[in-house]
């Protein structure tokens, strides 16, 4: 018997996100460069607020997120009113999604932006319309040109995500000020806080009431196991938000750890001049091999190859070597390989694999 029990039809058209590989069959000793994870994990201050979160896992955990969202705010100078909090900032991508997009909806996404935009646009049953880059860099003009009645969202990163470019402040506020009036533009600051001096597009939400920003703990902070990340928008956005946000949507142990985790500025700022000194010496030691890259503004590397073949040869050969990096071809970008940028150990290594590959060395 035929059923008709049957999904959305924008459901049929998800094919589930893949995190990156962590194993290797046959190989020990393997170095992960493929999930913009922070090699030096979380500081000490937020492994100890875990710890001791273990002594409360009886208690349902607070539904308002108050001390989270206080201690977010004194960091960032923002108001803890309009901040939600989620499990990972993907969370809040679904949740304005949910609120604000639906059938005959459009929500426009761009050429290599992250996938989660078009599964959580398709999951809400809108459409996802996606808009050309211009040289791996999000263009302000193409995104204008594709809005129409029917655009409810719009999402960049910035600095995006495999690409790791980024577009000024000037363009920012220029693309949320030509946007139709009933559309929300979203900034995803998942790698905001790799920038010196970002705020991640937080002083653009307070003079508008048409943009939103996303952010997680999950690069910087080092929490990507946690899944905790955050929203910041006009209060009445937020209070649309929370509607459809679960009551316990976060755990006790996601809520103390977090808090500690942004209030230790001493290991954020050295995660982040670590990131930053390491980045410049992999992409100028890659360049030197010929294998060039975009300045990155975040905690990876976009290496660019000759071609798809090489660049998954290129691929087979650190994973003999132990080293899992990422391809983006599912991101249209099938000549690069995305490389986190790891421990100082780790980044020569992966730059001595990818020059013997390269042949510079034998």
């Amino acid at each position: 018997m035929t059923s008709k029990i049957k999904p959305r039809p924008g459901v049929l058209k998800i094919s589930p996100y893949k995190g990156g590989a962590s194993q290797l069959n046959g190989v020990d000793d393997v170095i992960k460069l493929s999930s913009n994870e922070n090699p030096f994990g979380p500081g000490e201050m937020a492994k100890e607020a875990f710890a001791r979160s273990g002594q409360r896992l009886h208690r349902y955990p607070p539904t308002d997120h108050a001390e989270l969202r206080a201690a977010i705010a004194g960091v960032h100078d923002l108001d803890a009113e309009r901040i939600i909090c989620g499990a990972g900032s993907d969370e809040v991508i679904t949740f304005l999604c949910q609120a604000y997009a639906g059938p005959r909806d459009e929500v426009i996404h761009t050429e290599h932006g992250f996938s989660m935009y078009r599964i959580s646009a398709l999951a809400a049953g809108a459409t996802p319309v996606e808009v050309p880059e211009r040289e791996r860099v999000v263009d302000v003009d193409a995104i204008l040109a594709a809005c129409t009645k029917k655009t409810k969202l719009v999402f960049i990163a910035n600095p995006a995500n495999p690409t790791g470019t980024m577009i000024g402040g000037n363009e920012i506020a220029r693309l949320a000020a030509g946007l139709p009036p009933q559309a929300i533009l979203v900034l995803d600051g998942a790698y905001a806080e790799y920038v010196e001096g970002f705020d991640g597009g937080a002083a653009l939400v307070d003079m508008r009431d048409n943009v939103v920003m996303t952010r997680t703990f999950s690069k910087l902070y080092g929490l990507g196991g946690l899944r905790i990340g955050w929203g910041y928008g006009p209060a009445t956005i937020i209070e649309m938000l929370n509607r459809v946000r679960g009551p316990f949507n976060l755990s006790q142990p996601q809520l103390q750890t977090a808090q500690a985790a942004v209030l230790d500025r001493e290991h954020a700022e050295k995660c982040r001049l670590e990131n930053s000194r390491l980045r410049v010496w992999m992409s100028q030691a890659l360049a030197d091999i010929g294998v060039p890259s975009d300045v990155s503004c975040a905690n990876f590397i976009l290496a660019r190859f000759a071609d798809q073949a090489e660049a998954e040869a290129c691929d087979d050969y650190l994973k003999s070597q132990g080293l899992i990096v990422r391809r983006v071809g599912g991101y249209k970008l099938p000549s690069c390989l995305r490389i986190t940028v790891g421990d100082e150990a780790s980044c020569r290594r992966v730059v001595h694999a990818i020059s013997t590959f390269k042949g510079g060395e034998e």
